[in-house]
């Protein structure tokens, strides 16, 4: 096995434009499924099945030979986001191409590249010593990126089938490329939408303004209540279930080798903002956050046109911590927009159902100090442990429906530009992570034999 097969077959799967949140790409997501199959039944695994939901499919394989070792589950998801917006790719987003040592397409890094890893390094076992060291199954979405919403009631009604001694995940990110690193926790995540309505249709400004209300306006009046002046969130009752941050955890980030000005120029920002009395990696990883990810309404054409608009929306979404529920927080922002709404509008709001509670891995559970041995034989230094201020809601289904911890085992970095145009991947990853994985399996095996 080779980097330039692997190359090649990341090429093809993420040439498969697997979009989840989009039903316009549906069949490209079951052609994604299909693909994953055939790629683990090559690899060597038993029982391949591609289970019908009702979503997108999920794909499951096991090897269970190796009588008396543990049991890995190894987790991952073969769904995208979208690609928009499309005009700010250097290539088209599914059309992979290679430079500078890196492969550049949508989902090289979330989760595709990630994810083959694990496979590539159980078919380097089976197809060399017919043997792996410890048990192995595969689950393998197809909704994560919007919301895992049947991958909990899937894992609840095979948990017989799925049961492991702990969870390896190949989504996740590590935290630098220059540093290896374990992800050990991570925010919940909690969205709505919502559209305030105006007159019954668009109106000319001149004819109409001054006598009625701009729903642009008022939207714009609502999304600034949100906050207060030292950016703290001013919706009553958003914190009552927030605890003060953990010192420890504190600490933790006080000692990682953070440049908060490399960190700004890295990303083009001039300055870090956000709630007083935290540095910038507190605000990311220990406190909840409250986001507009889109505002539109009215005419937005070349030149200028005088209306009214009839209606404008705004989509939020909040990122938790510990404690903190995704149904009480939309119930309490949705509380919030409708006692501020300006006079003159209809407010509507939509909640999207498939929060997820935060997520933090046991300091003391044994396969971190697995992980961190196995990272740091392979790049010869130790393995930082950081926190995610992403989302990914796999750790608690887990933890829930089969008693197992999740290890985050990914090789993607968080700077490769996942869920942006010219999402990227490094290529020295693809050898990394299968020695990485490789080892990671012998190491376990070992300590349990």
């Amino acid at each position: 096995m080779t980097r330039p097969e692997i190359v090649d077959e990341l090429i093809a799967f993420a040439g498969i434009p697997s979009v989840s949140t989009d039903p316009a790409y549906a069949s490209h997501v079951t052609e994604a499924a299909d693909w994953l199959a055939e790629r683990l039944k090559r690899a060597g695994l038993d029982a391949v099945i591609v289970h019908q939901t009702p979503g997108h499919p999920i794909v499951t394989a096991q090897w269970l030979r190796a009588e008396s070792a543990p049991t890995v589950l190894v987790y991952g998801h073969y769904d995208v986001q979208p690609p928009d917006p499309v005009e700010s790719w250097k290539s088209p987003p599914f059309e992979p191409q290679l430079r500078d040592g890196r492969i550049y397409g949508r989902g090289v890094s979330d989760d595709k590249g990630p994810l083959l890893i694990a496979i590539k390094a159980a078919e380097a076992c089976l197809h060399g010593s017919g043997r792996l060291p410890v048990n192995l199954k595969f689950v393998i979405e197809g909704e994560e990126e919007c919301g895992s919403p049947n991958l909990e009631a899937f894992i609840k009604m095979h948990a017989g089938e799925l049961g492991a001694d702990l969870v390896l995940s190949a989504d996740g990110a590590m935290w630098r490329p220059d540093e290896p690193s374990i992800t050990v926790a991570n925010r919940g995540l909690a969205a709505l939408e919502f559209t305030v309505t105006g007159a019954a249709k668009d109106l000319h400004s001149g004819r109409h303004g001054g006598g009625i209300a701009n729903p642009l306006h008022a939207i714009a009046a609502l999304v600034a209540s949100l906050h207060d002046a030292d950016n703290r969130i001013a919706v009553e009752g958003f914190y009552d279930a927030v605890k003060p941050a953990d010192d420890a955890a504190r600490r933790m980030i006080g000692a990682l080798p953070f440049d908060e000005e490399r960190y700004l120029r890295s990303i083009g920002a001039r300055e870090g903002v956000g709630e007083k009395g935290y540095c910038l990696l507190e605000r990311q990883w220990l406190r909840p956050t409250l986001d507009v990810n889109g505002l539109w309404g009215g005419y937005q054409g070349p030149g200028g046109k005088t209306v009214i608009a009839r209606s404008a929306s705004a989509k939020i979404t909040c990122r938790l911590v510990p404690d903190q529920e995704p149904q009480t927080i939309v119930r309490l922002i949705s509380r919030h927009l409708q006692r501020n709404c300006p006079a003159g509008v209809a407010l509507d709001i939509r909640a999207d159902g498939h929060g997820s509670k935060a997520y933090e891995v046991p300091g003391d559970h044994p396969g971190l100090a697995i992980a961190e041995r196995a990272l740091q034989e392979i790049y010869g230094k130790p393995a930082l442990r950081v926190r995610m201020g992403a989302t990914i809601p796999i750790g608690l289904i887990f933890r829930e429906a089969l008693g197992a911890e999740t290890i985050f085992f990914s090789f993607s970095t968080a700077d490769e530009d996942y869920h942006a145009p010219n999402e990227f991947f490094r290529l020295s990853r693809l050898d990394e992570g299968v020695r990485a994985w490789l080892r990671y399996w012998e190491l376990l095996g070992a300590e349990r034999a």
